[in-house]
């Protein structure tokens, strides 16, 4: 099989690095890559949001199947656009991908069909959210509604926090069209966890659990980020949480989608909060999570081409996994999640059988590997406890200079 991967991140490395283990592929592209995917894939110059130039290639090709990761092109509609002209994508509809680029209806679907998440109001009016903050008091947590690559969200702790969250988003338009509607929710108490699951129509196949860790320093400090590291499977969600997880949340999500005429098809992904009264919905998403995927992906057993058809032609796929703990540390760009120098050099990085690198933010100057991104690499690390994986991965981050970057030494711990 001839096949595609949209995207040019570390979710999107994951993805190619798990699709060149199979034996079902003949050539395999990405567009528009990284430094890390074209060790591995042929990688294309084309814009993932260029989806007329994506949707030519793919024809001039023979492409077989196209794989899309990032956010941004799902919600204008590529996965429509490949299937007009009869091209197989594993994907949501636009329509479907809703359930991520708009928060606000994201909440009203959950409300509409009684899935558990937290109370919320939707605001444009910066004074009125203000009146509405003052009522409530903090903490309290604030959300740009469109896709702002995950950092969109404020947790304020303090009043102060959540009044200069809304000045940011409907004052100062920090996120433009993406915060002109805000959705203010309860804050919520609990171990965060993320649940993926494998989607076509009313099938849902669930992978392992995993733990991000969205705060950019040690010990959850720091503003949030698009994710500093993350951890699979997360041992404290019990198959009770589990089953309770699958049944009153995902499968009716599908369920809900398909009565609105929205078929899922792709990665459904929910943000969950273990709370006092059961597991929450904190966020959807449509797409593998990032960094999630990086530490879930390498614990599959199966031929991810094989999943992928599977789901498409209607079968169980019949997911395995290894009986293992995976760990991964996002190494950054100093100054993320805000302003931050893009071209600085990294040190050789050399996988080897202890330990992987993911690549989100590279490419080459020459023959010289440079940042080109806020999050730049992951490094991961299987073994038979979470303490193991997470020493052999700062085992190995101490080998690199990495002055200009930082990363958090507390992941999976």
């Amino acid at each position: 099989m001839n096949i595609l991967v949209v995207g040019r991140g570390g979710r999107e490395h994951s993805i190619v690095m798990k699709l060149a283990e199979s034996l079902k592929v003949t050539n395999l592209y990405a567009a528009p890559g990284n430094g890390g995917i074209e060790q591995v894939a042929t990688c294309v110059a084309i814009d993932e949001m260029d989806i007329e130039a994506l949707l030519n290639f793919a024809k001039l090709n023979n492409i077989d199947l196209t794989v899309v990761g990032p956010e941004n092109p799902l919600n204008a509609g590529i996965a429509n656009r490949f299937m007009e002209v009869g091209l197989k994508v594993f994907a949501p509809t636009k329509e479907a991908a809703l359930l991520e680029g708009s928060k606000s209806f994201a909440k009203e679907f959950m409300k509409n069909y009684d899935i558990p998440t937290a109370e919320y109001r939707t605001f444009t009016s910066a004074a009125r959210a203000k009146q509405y903050i003052e009522e409530k008091g903090a903490p309290i947590v604030i959300k740009a509604d469109g896709l702002a690559a995950g950092k969109g969200v404020v947790v304020a702790e303090t009043m102060d926090q959540a009044l200069n969250a809304i000045d940011q988003m409907l004052v100062s338009k920090e996120f433009a069209e993406a915060g002109a509607t805000i959705v203010i929710e309860e804050f919520l108490a609990g171990k965060e966890f993320s649940l993926m699951a494998f989607v076509h129509e009313n099938n849902v196949y669930p992978m392992v659990t995993a733990r991000d860790h969205k705060r950019a320093f040690d010990h959850d400090m720091g503003p949030n980020t698009g994710g500093m590291g993350a951890f699979a499977p997360a041992a404290d969600i019990t198959a009770d949480h589990l089953a309770f997880s699958m049944d009153k949340i995902l499968q009716k999500t599908v369920d809900g989608l398909m009565e609105e005429g929205r078929s899922f098809t792709g990665i459904l992904y929910a943000g969950l909060i273990m709370t006092e009264h059961g597991p929450k919905v904190i966020e959807f998403n449509t797409r593998f999570g990032d960094p999630e995927t990086q530490v879930v992906l390498p614990l599959l057993k199966n031929d991810l081409v094989q999943v992928f058809m599977d789901i498409l032609d209607g079968n169980d796929p019949k997911l395995e996994w290894e009986d293992k703990f995976c760990t991964g540390a996002v190494v950054a760009s100093n100054g993320y999640p805000g302003s931050y120098k893009k071209g600085v050099e990294l040190p050789s990085l050399e996988p080897a059988e202890d330990f992987y690198i993911i690549h989100a933010g590279t490419k080459y100057a020459g023959d010289s590997l440079v940042s080109d991104g806020g999050r730049v690499l992951l490094v991961g690390a299987k073994s038979s406890s979470l303490e193991k994986a997470a020493a052999k991965v700062y085992d190995q981050l101490k080998q690199y200079d990495l002055s200009g970057f930082f990363y958090r030494n507390d992941i999976g711990k």
